[in-house]
């Protein structure tokens, strides 16, 4: 098996390696630096679902809650952010008392990230709260836009950040390093997502660049890619 962590893996990706391996499977999980890596995990091939972080492990509580840090019920409609209760979540954030409280508003540690939870139980992460695009007053979520540039096969990787917008407070740009050896056209990644995506979701802009910033993890580093 594979597992993958530290950052949502696109499903093009998964198609991809699993083709490519046969009989390899992967597992994919979530958790953060403050909950002791592990929160949630696809335990096994036979239970998972692509896309998905999985359910939490054993003695950890997860929730998904609205702004006022009410629990939501299942379903992709009702997005919100992921709070954790456990025997893994840190004592809090040393010599910040501030940081501390709102982390834990109600008894719970706020991560940050938006999702949903399906009938089963099992979470899908939608993004980060902060990565959150709104343009003309709709919620834009960065990974959904990126899921389908992985799907452009000229598309080795994507990422989707916001640029201020005089009319719409922000508009969508897509940031995309092709493929060895293939022509990415911008015009023609656009169209691809415009075929693919609601009206409001498909990026009006497309930038090719040789590489994305990164961390020392590897997770692209969004806040050096938005335009000042």
């Amino acid at each position: 098996m594979g597992i993958s962590g530290g950052a949502a893996i696109p499903g093009e990706v998964i198609r991809a390696f699993e083709e490519k391996f046969p009989g390899v499977v992967i597992l994919e999980g979530y958790g953060l630096s403050e909950t002791a890596s592990t929160t949630t995990f696809n335990v096994s091939a036979e239970q998972r679902k692509v896309l998905s972080i999985g359910k939490p492990i054993w003695g950890v509580e997860v929730r998904v809650v609205d702004e006022q840090d009410k629990p939501l019920p299942p379903g992709s409609e009702n997005i919100g952010e992921i709070v954790i209760r456990g025997h893994n979540v840190m004592k809090g954030y040393y010599g910040n008392l501030a940081a501390t409280a709102e982390a834990f508003r109600g008894g719970w540690f706020h991560t940050g990230d938006l999702a949903y939870a399906d009938k089963d139980g099992y979470l899908f992460v939608v993004d980060r709260k902060k990565d959150m695009l709104i343009r003309g007053g709709y919620n834009v979520y960065p990974r959904e836009i990126e899921e389908v540039l992985f799907g452009h096969p000229a598309v080795a990787e994507a990422a989707v950040v916001g640029k201020a917008d005089p009319k719409l407070g922000e508009e969508i740009l897509a940031f995309v390093v092709p493929k060895p050896g293939a022509e990415a056209d911008p015009d023609d990644i656009m169209a691809y997502c415009r075929e693919r995506l609601a009206a409001y979701k498909y990026p009006r802009e497309v930038r090719i660049a040789e590489d994305l910033p990164k961390g020392p993890t590897g997770k692209i580093l969004k806040r050096e890619l938005r335009p000042e």
